[in-house]
């Protein structure tokens, strides 16, 4: 079963973004070094990268199988546009659908 688990968002900084969010949604943030910071529900968290190269909000979907996701992506049309790797919490992939989004698939640690 796939679910969005996670939502990355480009920031040009960790602190002012954190601040914005905490005092708009109430939102409490983990900092995970100077560029990173997330939130830690466990629910649908979100991350605040200011150490990244994507100009859009990066959705995490949360999958069973990597490898099968990855085959799976790659036999629709998509694109991997970064490949398995891992993260503090687990692994991931990035990949470009046909309609040009970027979006990860993760398996947790």
């Amino acid at each position: 079963m796939a679910r969005l688990n996670y939502l990355e968002l480009p920031v040009a900084s960790t602190g002012p973004a954190a601040d914005f969010y905490a005092k708009v949604m109430g939102w409490t943030f983990t900092d995970y070094g100077p560029d990173y910071a997330a939130t830690t529900t466990g629910d649908t968290d979100v991350g605040l990268d200011a150490d990244t190269t994507l100009k859009t909000m990066l959705p995490v979907i949360q999958v069973d199988d990597l490898e099968a996701a990855l085959a799976a992506v790659e036999a629709a049309g998509g694109i991997i546009v970064e490949p398995i790797f891992a993260f503090p919490g687990g692994r991931r992939f990035h990949f470009r659908d046909p309609d040009g989004h970027v979006l990860a698939a993760m398996v947790p640690e």
